[in-house]
């Protein structure tokens, strides 16, 4: 094979670039995971979570596994066989999320998006005031839709179980949300947050979470899924002493400390800002291109990804492929319904100004390099827009 100069950039929303400090970390060498090194780790880690989100000691329940594992541990930490669950198709994920539901026997009320639009909130109230018998025991939302770009108003989903006076359960994957755009488990009352190492927490796959709140944990009581390998409580007991019931991913918990650290010496509001510049830039330069996001409305367009139709006509993965093959640079493909009509460029993780520049650049003229008709000017809008802010 023929080397390709330089770092690649990895573009997609996810995985991140792992900084790396954060790569120093995970090569740790391995140590006794019932030893005190580890057992500090541990301990490290979860109080890292609870004092930079805020989960206001809501137990943190770490798994080795993909996002993916943390839906089910949630489904089935708190829901009994055949209960019915709500959901929104508000993209790929959203959609995922719901097979999941149906193939794990539970019942399934999906309701349909465009797919360029956050969670209806008014449609959301109304089905809740409709379910009179509240045969609805969980809410599931997708807080950041990476195929779509599109951030739901998880404080505005509370306020409509509220306004319907519902006690089903709330569970929201922020995986590609939670250390990168504003989030707040405790005051948006999320029964059961849901979040991943590959995001913003600026790590590798392999590690995911289930957040969980008094309501859940009461409803867990009661649960008769079957858990496994999910099951909360051995966690949660074993946390309480820095182990866990069974053998944790040590090194990436490392890595994790790592992360949680370089977040706290940032500052959240700062990241928080940093990702919101990057994200705007991005869209000037869209809108420089004379191309459309994915996203309708710029009022719920994310943070950490945006998602860009290419022309009629135009197969994206060829454009992408040029774009990697020329430049090193990884996007995103379209997923599900949007497959071969976009691509996705994530902004988020240890990312800044001068590494967006350099993706943007390499995107404009991969574009023109795969013959697809775009306005020029796109890294100059961007470039304008850092300038002046």
């Amino acid at each position: 094979m023929t080397r390709v100069a330089g770092r690649q950039l990895v573009q997609p929303p996810g995985p991140t670039n792992v900084p790396d400090r954060v790569l120093r970390a995970l090569a740790t060498p391995t140590v006794d995971h019932r030893g005190p090194i580890a057992l500090q780790l541990v301990k490290d880690c979860l109080a890292g979570f609870d004092k930079i989100f805020g989960f206001g000691g809501d137990p943190v329940i770490m798994y080795a596994a993909s996002g993916t594992g943390s839906w089910m541990a949630a489904l089935a930490n708190t829901l009994n066989p055949g209960d019915k669950v709500l959901g929104f198709e508000t993209g790929h994920f959203g959609r995922l999320w719901a097979d999941m539901v149906t193939d794990m026997g539970f019942e399934l009320h999906q309701e349909p998006t465009d797919w360029r639009s956050p969670i209806d909130l008014n449609k959301l109230e109304s089905i809740l005031k409709a379910d009179k018998e509240h045969k609805i025991k969980a809410v599931c939302a997708v807080h950041n839709e990476t195929s779509t770009g599109v951030t739901s108003d998880i404080a505005g989903v509370r306020k409509a179980m509220d306004a319907a006076g519902h006690p089903a359960l709330l569970f929201v994957d922020t995986i590609s949300g939670l250390g990168s755009i504003p989030y707040d488990h405790k005051a948006w009352k999320v029964d059961i947050t849901i979040g991943g190492s590959q995001k913003g927490l600026m790590l590798p796959p392999g590690l995911s979470f289930n957040v969980a709140s008094a309501k859940a944990l009461e409803a867990n009581k009661t649960a008769k899924y079957p858990k496994g390998y999910w099951k909360w409580a051995p966690i949660i007991a074993a946390n309480k002493d820095g182990m866990f019931p069974y053998t944790p991913a040590t090194n990436m918990l490392f890595a994790l400390r790592e992360g949680l650290a370089m977040l706290q010496e940032e500052g959240m509001q700062a990241v928080f800002a940093r990702h919101a510049r990057l994200a705007e830039a991005t869209r000037r330069a869209v809108q420089a291109w004379g191309l459309e996001t994915v996203c309708k409305d710029a009022k719920y367009a994310s943070n950490t990804v945006t998602s860009i139709y290419t022309p009629d006509g135009v197969n994206a993965d060829q454009v992408r492929n040029v774009i990697y093959d020329k430049f090193n640079i990884a996007l995103g493909s379209g997923l599900g319904q949007l497959a071969g009509k976009n691509f996705r460029i994530g902004h988020l993780g240890d990312f800044n100004e001068t590494m967006l520049t350099g993706v943007l650049a390499g995107v404009e003229v991969g574009m023109d390099l795969a013959g697809m008709k775009i306005q020029k000017g796109g890294v100059t809008a961007a470039l304008t827009y850092f300038a002046e802010n």
